[in-house]
């Protein structure tokens, strides 16, 4: 597949339709929505309260900090989905605040989070399939299964936008319920003496917390893939903001209540050493296996779903780039479904080899993509945050004194909490994150040189429109 794109980026309409673009390449409120949940809920959730046992309840605390730390992130998105609706989103607005580099160095990270987290996902997605299937763990199986699990996600995209939907949609309300099920249900049978101490690691509690907050961002990743994909959704200046702010919503809650029943149903030893903690508190209040069955079957629901929302993303990134030539021409053309179907291919290619590579040293490999997907991830948040900080101070003027403040004060917390999160990633991650970031400047000198461009260059006059 090639294209040739000629000039800035193609134009809109004021609904953030692409020209030639029909209503059946595109999705309204519920799978908006749906994407945003799926996206976020994978099959981290699953694991989450195993990985936090160490540090005790203070975790929760940990959670809730990064829970009211996304949902700022989220109204954030919002309020710049209504300034300028379009694809791309965290790349969109760091190219329209503060130029092409801005622009090309989000859509980079953000690229890099996508297919690096699908290897992530498809890892831990593979150990819930394995419950019921190669349960001696092969290696060879072990990878097969993995690839099924990229390959088949990127069929269902390939096939056009009503096949993602439908799957979206239907896979969101399987892998939900369950969750909700145990996240009021098992707030039934919480007992006390099982959270134990409350700060378990025997350090200081803002050590334990900060800590903690590093390992529960993953689970909040996906929050803004709504407006990634704001061009393919139905009058996207008020679905998205509202798929945003509901999806990081429901997540949060069942987040929170899910982990807390976890925690007080599963003792805080035999949690700590879980490979599937949901499980096991699921058997812990009904007896026997089939509660613990199904809860596995709900993760390998879960994940699928996830791979499904996050291989659309890892197309639609780049092709908003390359629409406005700060990413290689070949990601900028839809496929006959309506889909970019270039960025699609490539992006799991990359996963599957990354998750060829993971399988020869699991645990060391897992966590490095794991932490690698959270820094590359933060980058886009923090300037997308950054950008609402500064269209606000800019145009601040114009805005209502009260809607100004809140405003501020939202984007300043999201702000704030991208720089924390930053900061949590560790210095490994931020090390490969680096040279991961840094590996994208010969391509943006390639991309520059082609254009015979020379020195900045302004991002197209988008904001021209809002300010007038």
């Amino acid at each position: 597949m090639s294209a040739t794109v000629v000039g800035g980026a193609p134009p809109q309409t004021e609904d953030g339709r692409e020209p030639g673009q029909h209503d059946e390449q595109r999705f309204g409120l519920p799978t908006a929505t749906a994407l945003v949940v799926g996206s976020v809920v994978g099959t981290g959730v699953f694991a989450l309260p195993s990985a936090l046992a160490g540090f005790g309840p203070i975790s929760l605390a940990a959670f809730g900090l990064v829970t009211v730390g996304a949902i700022a992130l989220a109204w954030t998105f919002e309020a710049l989905n209504r300034r300028t609706p379009g694809s791309g989103g965290p790349y969109r607005y760091a190219r329209e605040a503060f130029g092409d580099f801005a622009g090309f160095v989000n859509a980079w990270s953000y690229w890099i989070t996508a297919w690096a987290g699908n290897a992530a996902i498809v890892v831990a997605w593979v150990g819930y399939v394995e419950v019921f299937w190669n349960s001696s763990h092969a290696k060879p199986w072990s990878i097969l299964i993995a690839l099924a699990g990229l390959w088949l996600p990127a069929a269902i995209n390939l096939a056009g936008i009503r096949s993602l939907a439908v799957v979206q949609v239907v896979t969101t309300v399987l892998k939900f319920v369950p969750l909700l099920f145990m996240a009021t249900v098992g707030l039934l049978f919480v007992k006390s003496a099982n959270f134990g101490a409350f700060n378990a690691t025997g350090g200081s509690a803002l050590g334990a917390i900060s800590a903690a907050a590093a390992i529960t961002l993953f689970a909040y990743i996906g929050i803004e893939t709504a407006s990634v994909a704001a061009g393919r959704v139905v009058h996207p200046r008020r679905n998205v903001g509202r798929a945003t702010i509901l999806g990081t919503l429901a997540c949060a809650v069942v987040y929170l209540l899910g982990t807390v029943a976890v925690f007080g149903t599963v003792s805080r030893d035999a949690l700590a050493a879980s490979t599937a903690p949901f499980t096991d508190s699921a058997n812990a209040i009904f007896g026997g296996r089939w509660a613990g069955d199904t809860v596995a079957i709900a993760a390998i629901v879960s994940g699928f779903g996830a791979l499904v929302g996050w291989t659309l993303i890892v197309g639609e990134m780049p092709q908003a780039a390359a629409r406005q030539r700060l990413f290689p021409a070949p990601f900028a053309q839809d496929s006959r479904r309506g889909v970019p179907a270039y960025g699609i291919v490539a992006g799991t290619l990359l996963a599957s080899t990354l998750t060829v590579i993971s399988y020869t040293s699991f645990a060391k490999v897992f966590t490095t993509v794991v932490l690698l997907s959270v820094l590359t991830a933060v980058i886009p948040y923090l300037f997308s945050a950054a950008a609402q900080v500064y269209w606000l101070l800019a145009d601040g003027r114009r805005v209502h004194s009260g809607h100004f403040l809140r405003d501020l004060v939202v984007a300043g917390t999201a702000l704030l909490f991208a720089f924390w999160a930053l900061a949590g990633a560790g210095y490994q991650a931020a090390y490969y994150g680096l040279f991961c970031l840094l590996l994208g400047v010969p391509v943006y000198i390639w991309l520059k040189v082609g254009r015979r461009e020379y020195g900045p260059v302004a991002a197209d006059l988008l904001t021209e429109g809002v300010r007038q």
